[in-house]
């Protein structure tokens, strides 16, 4: 049985894993259910990254955590979207 780490880590079993299809890059949606907690995985966009495929447009400049914040919440729209019935 896995435990939880210091960072709050959990490590799924590669058997897990496998049988949902969860791969590195793979988006973890949480959210708590009758006292549980309930992940959706969704899968990566892009099998290998696009980052730095494209030059700055003149004027606007993201740190790496500011883009990885409009990454994550694009993200969490996408999964409204697909679940608009549910609430992550």
């Amino acid at each position: 049985m896995p435990k939880v780490g210091p960072k709050g880590q959990v490590v799924i079993s590669k058997e897990i894993r496998d049988r949902l299809g969860i791969v590195p890059g793979s988006m973890a949606v949480e959210r708590v259910v009758d006292g549980k907690v309930e992940i959706t995985f969704l899968p990566p966009r892009h099998r290998r990254s696009l980052y730095g495929i494209l030059k700055p447009a003149d004027g606007l400049s993201l740190s790496d955590d500011e883009l990885r914040e409009a990454r994550e919440a694009a993200w969490g729209e996408q999964w409204r979207e697909r679940h608009p019935d549910e609430q992550p």
